[in-house]
């Protein structure tokens, strides 16, 4: 995915279940686990499940409501449920599937979360604090496919998509992560992956997440980024739901963007804009346009006047993401006068736009950092 949370440097020491050890001693706590995850399960199968021990259909919705609304994290914390049941549950299923391998905790109270899953893979997930807003960035595949060149997310391929289910539990476990008088507030799905690339699975897990009866977080408060996918943004446009759209351009002519975000080959600025347009006239909501500054690449004050001049009279917002470096990739955070100068260029052409604060500077928050470094250091090991 092109546009990622973006917000981080580099730790040397990593919290890991409250205790602090180097990266190379996880394997002694990512064992597969061979038990399904509930929350992957068809409720269909679920219900049949129970019925075949004697227990009316209600007891899934307790079920889900510990786990989503009560914070429960194993069968034995549903107290309301007959003990012989959540003997049973914990034989045959797992409460949570994902595993919490790494958990780092930066001065400004960003947490990132490194899950482990039941296949042994590994994504990433983040909280983010600020003001009044508590705002859950989760990944949607197990790496990425679209190979943008300055993105951690993306350098080791696409291994899969992530079930519904997994995409849940990463809101789950950033959430129990907030004291007991605090929720989720937003969701913003700019983690691992190309959202639109599993669109049925993201779908269908925020839409679990808006359940009243779970994590109670609206449409509006949900933010889908992509890397351009027209198909899938006209999709998303027709189910006249009410989420906002974040489209990663990082670039103001198809000339650069061919040469940092490889899907730009084949699908052009033109053709992208003519989407985002027909998605603000479906929906009323306004699009962002995500532009990651590279020193010396696409940050010129001259690349932020013809941004200015391709978004001039269209209802949209600039979200600008400065660099922020990634060992292994040879690309730079821009200077401040170049920053400013990009930035002024946008408000003579009336564009509305704004630079990202960097959120967590001292943990590894940019997404695909910590799961690139877990690597490395698991192989050095």
């Amino acid at each position: 995915m092109a546009t990622r949370c973006m917000i981080a440097s580099a730790c040397p020491i990593v919290k890991v279940y409250n205790s602090t050890m180097s990266i190379a001693e996880l394997p002694l706590l990512t064992a597969a686990h061979a038990l399904p995850a509930i929350l992957d399960q068809p409720a269909e199968s679920l219900r049949a499940w129970l019925a075949e021990r004697g227990e009316p259909p209600m007891r899934l919705r307790q079920v889900r409501r510990w786990l989503l609304a009560a914070r429960a994290e194993s069968f034995e914390q549903m107290t309301d449920l007959p003990a012989a049941l959540r003997t049973g549950l914990a034989a045959a299923f797992l409460p949570l599937g994902t595993r919490i391998a790494v958990h780092q905790k930066a001065h400004d109270g960003t947490h990132k979360l490194l899950l482990k899953l039941s296949d042994g893979g590994q994504i990433e997930c983040v909280l983010i604090q600020d003001d009044r807003r508590r705002t859950a960035c989760v990944s949607t595949q197990v790496g990425c496919g679209m190979g943008c060149v300055f993105c951690a997310s993306g350098l080791n391929g696409l291994e899969r998509n992530l079930t519904s289910g997994e995409i849940i539990e990463q809101l789950v476990r950033l959430r129990n992560l907030l004291p007991p008088n605090e929720r989720l507030t937003n969701i913003v799905v700019m983690g691992m992956g190309e959202p639109l690339a599993n669109l049925d699975n993201l779908l269908a897990a925020l839409a679990e997440a808006g359940r009243k009866d779970g994590l109670g977080i609206g449409a509006r408060h949900i933010t889908i980024s992509t890397v351009g996918l027209p198909a899938k943004i006209r999709e998303l446009a027709d189910l006249g739901k009410q989420y906002h759209l974040a489209v990663s351009l990082h670039a103001p002519n198809d000339r650069i963007r061919e040469q940092i975000v490889p899907p730009g080959e084949k699908i052009g600025l033109a053709t992208i804009l003519e989407t985002t347009d027909y998605f603000f006239a479906k929906t009323g909501r306004q699009v962002t346009f995500e532009y990651v500054l590279l020193g010396g690449v696409n940050d010129h004050w001259t690349h932020g006047r013809e941004l200015g001049e391709l978004l001039k009279g269209k209802k949209a917002h600039v979200n600008l993401i400065p660099f922020n470096e990634v060992e292994g990739l040879p690309y730079r955070r821009p200077d401040d006068e170049s920053l400013a100068a990009f930035v002024q260029q946008l408000q003579r052409a009336g564009v509305s736009v704004k630079v990202r604060k960097r959120k967590g500077s001292e943990i590894d928050a940019a997404c695909g950092q910590l799961r690139r470094r877990a690597a490395k250091e698991l192989l050095h090991s």
